[in-house]
């Protein structure tokens, strides 16, 4: 969804609620560029992706995790906890 920044001043409570409660993300424009509505969770799962996605060895153990086989992860020993 995209508004403008006058209608985005005058239904603020409503564009909140639904950001926050329908997982949307809203683009707002202004004359001088856009700027996003975006929820905290949101906020908060594209921050810890940048931070994960900037650390090399995770990024190198995931691309390996990504090419192993599903028949492979299946482990059909029973785990310990």
């Amino acid at each position: 969804m995209s508004v403008n920044i006058t209608q985005a001043k005058e239904n603020l409570y409503e564009l909140t609620d639904k950001v926050i409660k329908n997982n949307e993300t809203i683009t707002i424009n202004t004359r001088y560029g856009d700027a996003f509505l975006i929820s905290k969770e949101n906020y908060d799962s594209l921050v810890e992706t940048l931070f994960l996605s900037s650390a090399p060895e995770y990024k190198k153990s995931l691309i390996y995790d990504m090419k192993t086989p599903i028949e492979e992860c299946l482990n059909e020993e029973e785990i310990d906890w």
